[in-house]
């Protein structure tokens, strides 16, 4: 990402910024809410343009993608949102299967691939359960298990502790980390201090849409 900036009817939402993420890297995107994390987000899965500058994901130009590229592109992220977003009415096997329907990939790769991510999570177990039967931390599983079916070469997560309590948010730094030994390049936005102490790795600090802080963090 090469001196960023994006805005929302004039107002800044992200100014002149520049970050360098390498491959295999676990890194903290850390900031107060409106600080500009999850605008940061949408556009290096290509969801929105940068007014200004450039975004390379693997050696692609997100910015310069067309619509019809952007799909083939999150291929290859997976993303983890706050608000879970699963399907109410669909099994945990069938939502973690989506990423692999709508690629029509066959029943036995979406058979092996879901069982595999599930079972890397912890859930395997829960794979007939409806969402709603489920804890907040079985359903944040959930939505891991579906970013990462795909064997993605990054991992995006957004303020994805954000509805769990101190030891299910414990539980679930510790499987991004597990994720990223895995080679899985990670990046988790955070306002939450306490993730902060959970991972001794680069942190990135947003403040107002400017990085005011970019560091190797010690010790947790």
């Amino acid at each position: 990402m090469i001196r960023v900036s994006k805005s929302y009817d004039r107002r800044a939402a992200l100014t002149d910024v520049t970050l360098e993420i390498t491959k295999g890297e676990f890194v903290l995107l850390m900031g107060a809410s409106g600080s500009g994390k999850s605008t940061l987000l949408r556009l290096l899965i290509g969801e929105e343009r940068p007014d200004q500058g450039q975004i390379f994901v693997y050696g692609k130009n997100v910015s310069r993608l067309t619509r019809d590229e952007v799909p083939y592109l999150r291929r290859k992220i997976g993303i983890v949102f706050q608000d879970f977003r699963l399907l109410p009415h669909k099994t945990v096997f069938e939502n973690v299967s989506l990423p692999l329907v709508v690629q029509w990939a066959s029943l036995a790769d979406i058979r092996r691939k879901v069982t595999e991510a599930l079972r890397a999570v912890g859930i395997e177990h829960k794979k007939d359960q409806i969402p709603k039967n489920l804890s907040a931390g079985e359903q944040q599983r959930v939505c891991i298990a579906r970013a990462i079916v795909n064997g993605p070469v990054v991992l995006l997560a957004d303020e994805p502790t954000g509805n769990l309590d101190p030891e299910r948010t414990v539980e679930i730094i510790e499987l991004f980390k597990l994720i990223n030994e895995r080679g899985t390049t990670v990046m988790v936005a955070t306002h939450d201090p306490h993730v902060r102490t959970l991972v001794n790795r680069r942190v990135m600090t947003l403040r107002q849409g400017v990085v005011v802080a970019g560091t190797e963090e010690s010790g947790a």
